[in-house]
């Protein structure tokens, strides 16, 4: 006998009227006790009530997988009511990963070929919810034969299996071909909106089906205009918009046909126009196919005036009030300020705008904007911005605001005073969040500005004075008046006001920094060598400078304290060769013509380009440098002969060679990197008055979205071969295939061995750092034979 049980109503209104999980789970537990008792006694006329039991359960997170040959023989019954709980059980408790699904297909290929509507609509919605890629393949037909039969019902329910079985296995697309053309000329609205959604599946997962449906164009856009125009069926209105979920489903699908195809383009550009112009932006609703239908226009070849539209829809969306909508117009203008640029630009003083709203997540996007829209002609305006913003915004987005500031002053700097005016204003402001290599940026800039020089030091020692705590500021200060210190004492800055400054003001500033807690051990070694070499530009004594120097040989910092040990050394020891060895850094070599900007008096338009982005060295230290990379690689190597440094010797000779070498066999080029569109190809020649030589040209070309800033190329040869860089065209490589940069590398081989070298790329690339270290070893044999 079974044993009594509770009804399904009255097992939920005990569950409910549990006091504590303990009771809940007794209650549970004694119920499914009796439902497993019930099953094994076989009681065919009440199976499908503790079928229905055992769902709940199931529903509240207990186990109920004894349940699952119960589904299965409920789908069997020829009762409605069992097959009702039977389907609905097997969706619940079955899936793919259990091989106990597959027995169904049978029992669903019946009711779908031999049964009444409502249990082919069963059987339908079980195949779309749980169908595994071997149900799919069997039951095609039965479902490809039921989207054309008379019931709306039905037709609606197969479509949706349908879909799912595209979802699956995409090679059924062939079947389902023929019957989307009928369908979409049907009126009911799910069987239409169905439709168009396994169109956009076969579109998407077959591109053989393509072409078949590029047909139908102006029948997609033709039942647009009716829903646009006068509206498809009041029921499916949302706040005064004509079914939009219908229209978004329509723009999508005309995305997807139109992509790279002109003449379906050309079909739905004016029905486009129509949908953007006549749609109330006022609700959400018009709001939703309104983005729908910007995706579509940039997405197609869309004429040029189209595409403005877009744009000043995304515009508009900017001075919405729902956060969403301004976040989603955001992240579209910065997907298009690289294609449409001009036209994002109309929109610049809204997007500045929406850098001071308090939302985080739509200041970083309206800073991704803002940096994205600086050109050269509206540089000094949105730097003021930027520098207004970088003051007030919150301290996780400070190291993007002052890094993309200073990326922008690099790339579109109109002076070399602003430059250095713009670098000084962010390292006061945010100095502990930029990047590394500002200091050495912004030192290798005022070097290069010999006319600035005086200019620099008066501005930066008023910096250091009004504040110590912003690390690369002091740093930059630190060397600046190491190096000029002497410009500062004289009162030689003519374009600042004037400025006296006693030696003894200095020293102390200079000591007062080394004394601060708030120094790094690399900002006091910046200003115990600024002290080294104001006692050679200043005119008193030096027993101040030698006294501070001598205090910091037993610090415990062991960089400072052998600083401090060597400086000792050169006035107890070498104080005549003191001035020789402190003098001033040479000036960085220029790569275009001279600015004219102190002769004139007015400030010339400045390329950032024309400068090195190398430190100069001699050509022994860049080989030994450089030789480093291959950790000893080629040891056994023998080392190549002295290099002869003289006006006459070998290697001057070597590097005085012309850039452009006579017309000579091609070797063929090599390509030795290609990562997320950065490529780096190499190119040899082999002059013929020097055969041991060998002229390598890498070019680095970028066929990505985002440009590639600060690329560094280093390259070592093991010891046997002689290797020499020259200055790159640049450091930065334009996106979408713009002017790549070249770098001439000349390696000398006089042994005739065969050549490997080492690779070290340094760059950032989609906001990223990025290092590469790689070894090159199938050069041609013309390279080296």
């Amino acid at each position: 006998m079974v044993l009594p049980s509770l009804k399904l109503p009255e097992l939920i209104q005990e569950i409910r009227g549990a006091k504590t999980q303990a009771q809940e789970r007794e209650v549970i537990q004694k119920e499914c006790a009796h439902i497993r008792a019930a099953f094994r006694e076989g009681d065919a006329p009440q199976r499908h009530r503790q079928l229905a039991k055992l769902l709940y359960v199931h529903m509240l997170g207990y186990p109920a997988h004894f349940g699952q040959m119960e589904c299965l023989k409920l789908i069997a019954s020829p009762r409605f009511t069992d097959k009702r709980v039977g389907y609905l059980g097997a969706m619940l408790l079955l899936d793919e990963r259990q091989d106990a699904h597959l027995l169904i297909t049978n029992s669903i290929k019946n009711d779908l070929s031999q049964g009444t509507q409502p249990v082919q609509g069963l059987a339908l919605c079980t195949l779309s919810t749980m169908g595994s890629a071997e149900m799919c393949r069997d039951l095609a037909n039965e479902v490809e034969r039921l989207l054309l039969r008379p019931s709306p019902y039905i037709r609606k329910k197969a479509v949706l299996a349908a879909v799912h079985m595209i979802r699956k296995v995409p090679e059924l697309s062939d079947i389902f071909l023929p019957p989307c053309t009928q369908l979409l000329r049907e009126r009911h609205h799910g069987i239409l909106i169905g439709t168009i959604t396994l169109i956009t599946e076969l579109c998407e997962r077959s591109p053989a089906a393509l072409p078949h449906f590029r047909q139908v164009v102006p029948q997609l856009v033709q039942i647009l205009r009716i829903l646009v125009m006068s509206g498809y069926s009041a029921e499916h209105s949302v706040a005064g918009i004509s079914d939009p979920f219908l229209q978004v489903k329509i723009l999508r699908l005309l995305r997807i046909l139109g992509r790279n195809h002109e003449e379906s383009s050309e079909a739905m550009n004016d029905m486009l126009a129509q949908v953007a112009t006549n749609t109330d932006t006022s609700r959400n609703a018009g709001n939703a196919v309104l983005y729908e239908t910007v995706l579509t226009i940039v997405d197609i070849p869309s004429a040029s005036g189209l595409r403005v539209l877009a744009v000043n829809i995304l515009g508009r969306f900017l001075l919405n009030s729902d956060k969403n909508i301004r976040y989603v117009a955001l992240t579209s203008l910065l997907q298009l300020v690289q294609s449409d640029h001009s036209a994002v630009q109309r929109h610049r003083p809204t997007v500045v705008e929406c850098l001071k709203d308090p939302d985080a997540s739509l200041s970083r996007r309206a800073l991704e904007l803002s940096l994205a829209l600086v050109n050269s002609s509206n540089i000094r305006s949105m730097t003021q911005e930027l520098q207004g913003f970088l003051e007030s915004c919150p301290a996780d987005l400070r190291a993007d605001c002052a890094s993309g500031i200073l990326l922008a002053a690099e790339r579109f700097a109109p002076t070399k005073r602003w430059h250095i005016d713009t670098i000084m204003q962010v390292l006061t402001t945010a100095g502990a969040h930029v990047r590394d290599d500002a200091v050495a940026n912004l030192t290798q800039l005022i070097g290069g500005a010999e006319e600035l020089h005086a200019y620099s030091v008066c501005q930066l020692y008023n910096a250091l004075a009004a504040d110590i705590s912003q690390q690369p500021l002091v740093q930059v200060a630190a060397w600046c008046i190491g190096e000029y210190g002497d410009l500062l004492l004289s009162g030689s800055c003519e374009e600042a006001e004037p400025l006296q400054v006693q030696e003894e003001e200095v020293l102390t500033l200079l000591e007062k920094v080394l004394q601060s807690h708030l120094s790094l051990p690399a900002t006091r070694g910046y200003a115990l060598t600024a002290l080294m070499k104001l006692s050679t530009r200043i005119q008193g004594d030096n027993n101040r400078i030698r006294q501070i120097v001598s205090i910091y040989g037993s610090c415990l910092d062991i960089e400072l304290q052998q600083r401090a040990v060597e400086y000792n050394a050169l006035f107890r020891k070498y104080d005549h060769m003191r001035p020789a060895i402190l003098e001033k850094m040479p000036l960085v070599e220029h790569g275009g013509p001279q600015d004219d900007e102190a002769g004139e008096g007015k400030e010339e338009p400045w390329n950032p380009n024309r400068e090195s982005q190398s430190p100069t060295k001699t050509p022994t230290a860049n080989l030994l440098d450089l030789l480093d990379l291959l950790n000893g690689a080629s040891g056994d190597a023998q080392p190549p002969p002295a290099l002869d440094l003289t006006p006459g010797g070998s290697l001057l000779h070597l590097l005085d060679l012309p850039s452009t070498t006579p017309s000579l066999a091609p070797i063929p080029g090599l390509k030795v990197f290609d990562r997320e569109g950065l490529q780096i190809n190499l190119s040899f020649v082999r002059p013929p008055e020097i055969p041991a030589l060998l002229l390598i040209t890498a070019t680095a070309s970028n066929t990505s979205k985002s440009d590639v800033t600060h690329f560094v190329c280093q390259a070592a040869v093991p010891k046997s071969f002689q290797l020499q860089l020259q200055i790159p065209s640049g450091d930065t490589v334009p996106a979408q295939g713009g002017p790549p940069i070249t770098q001439v590398l000349r390696v000398l081989n006089p042994n005739k061995a065969p050549l490997r070298m080492r690779l070290k790329l340094t760059y950032n690339h989609f906001g990223q750092s990025v290092q590469e270290i790689f070894e090159v070893k199938d050069f041609p044999p013309d390279t080296w034979q």
